[in-house]
């Protein structure tokens, strides 16, 4: 399937060849995966012990970092040990911003960063549900967290100690996945996204392309002769390496894997140099209707 492309860089802060540029943007926005098999986020001697499962409280799967107000949340430890794990994940929200900015330059000054998270626990039978299972082929959509129509782009790193890979199965295109599923999608219930957010179920109002992103996330998964038999490819990202992937359009889904970092950003359809193969311009042909009245 070759869903996964592969790009030299050894730094987070050095330049980037044009032709690399020029690659990175075309492949992002067909849908690939870019990998960078040299590119590790180095930790300090004295975070090496934040490898370990316990730093989780256990109430949410990722500990979660905001660079803007430095808020850090589920998370065991004191103050002193919160305040230290916060400057690391700070190092690594800095780090991903200045590496796209060298890689995609285009998309910097449209770029909302958003979320930083460390996943300290083996993803590999851990119990949830089928909206929560990560091991389920899926695009990603939030339901309290609504993008209207923003892109979800994410930097991920394997900082395991143990040499263990992140296992990664990459699905089928996006159009396809979505002339799959979006007929299998109702309507939304007259009234119910603007209840949501109203009682703040949802950070801001959940658009008709929310709407219908979260229900190809929830079909997708429900379908379990789709996740057996669906085109597939497999790859085991190794510690000390890097990749990212517009995950709301690649197709994707994770078996195995202890010790990440992740970066999300967000990006609007009028900063791509493709926009007509976003999700959200790929949903409103399918669907046959305006999804948003903006994706900013």
């Amino acid at each position: 399937m070759n869903s996964i492309i592969e790009l030299a860089a050894e730094s987070w802060t050095q330049a980037v060849p044009s032709e690399v540029q020029e690659r990175a943007i075309e492949e992002l926005e067909a849908g690939k995966v870019l990998y960078f098999p040299r590119l590790a986020f180095e930790l300090l001697p004295e975070e090496g012990i934040f490898l370990q499962s316990r730093w989780s409280s256990g109430g949410a799967k990722n500990i979660s970092f905001e660079r803007e107000t430095g808020k850090i949340w589920g998370v065991s430890g004191n103050e002193s040990e919160k305040t230290a794990l916060s400057r690391m994940l700070r190092r690594y929200a800095d780090s991903t911003r200045e590496f796209l900015q060298n890689l995609l330059p285009t998309y910097a000054p449209s770029l909302y960063q958003a979320r930083t998270s460390f996943r300290p626990i083996e993803i590999s039978g851990r119990p949830t549900s089928y909206r929560k299972d990560d091991a389920r082929l899926h695009v990603d959509a939030f339901p309290s967290r609504p993008t209207g129509g923003r892109r979800i782009l994410r930097v991920f790193c394997n900082v395991n100690p143990e040499g263990k890979p992140r296992c990664w199965r990459i699905g089928e295109g996006f159009r396809e996945y979505a002339q799959r599923f979006a007929p299998r999608v109702p309507a939304p219930i007259p009234g119910s996204r603007f209840l949501l957010s109203l009682v703040g179920a949802t950070k801001g109002y959940r658009s008709l392309y929310d709407h219908y992103m979260l229900g190809l996330h929830d079909q997708g998964k429900l379908d379990t002769e789709y996740q057996q038999q669906s085109p597939q490819e497999a790859f085991p990202f190794p510690p000390g390496s890097t990749w990212m992937c517009f995950t709301d359009q690649a197709l994707h889904a994770v078996d195995s894997g202890q010790y990440l970092l992740e970066q999300t950003f967000h990006l609007p359809r009028a900063a791509l140099r493709h926009p007509e193969r976003s999700p959200l311009t790929v949903l409103e042909e399918i669907i046959g209707r305006p999804l948003c009245a903006s994706s900013r």
